[in-house]
């Protein structure tokens, strides 16, 4: 049998990030914005309490680390943990799948760290011409 006709799944079951209408494109798109991808940095350290991660993800505002994190809480890649006192603690924390994102990032975070040299060379390059 050619391996055209053989049987697959069917066209709604195969995750494709290059997709428009996949669920994985949209996380995608969530996970590699500035703010998330940051968090989810400064999440693989460790639980962070809100004002923590305000802090650890220098120039974040208020604003946008909540929509950052309500946005991977949704997406399944952070937990929220609420201790019910006064004054309020809230405890975030990346999931089992939050933790293999985050590992990912950090492979990327690393490599663009070691390279500053040679991007910081590369723009001047670009600049001069």
């Amino acid at each position: 049998m050619d391996s055209v006709d053989a049987p697959g799944p069917a066209a709604s079951l195969v995750s494709d990030v290059f997709a428009r209408a996949c669920t994985s494109r949209e996380a995608f798109e969530g996970v590699t914005s500035r703010w998330s991808s940051l968090v989810l940095l400064a999440l693989g350290e460790g639980p962070h309490r809100f004002g923590e991660l305000r802090r650890r993800v220098e120039g974040v505002s208020e604003r946008m680390l909540a929509q950052a994190l309500r946005g991977l809480e949704r997406d399944g890649l952070v937990s929220r943990a609420d201790a019910g006192t006064i004054p309020p603690r809230v405890d975030y924390a990346l999931t089992p799948l939050g933790e293999a994102v985050a590992t990912g990032l950090r492979d990327l975070a690393d490599v663009l760290e070691a390279a500053v040299p040679a991007i910081d060379r590369a723009r001047v390059d670009y600049d001069a011409r």
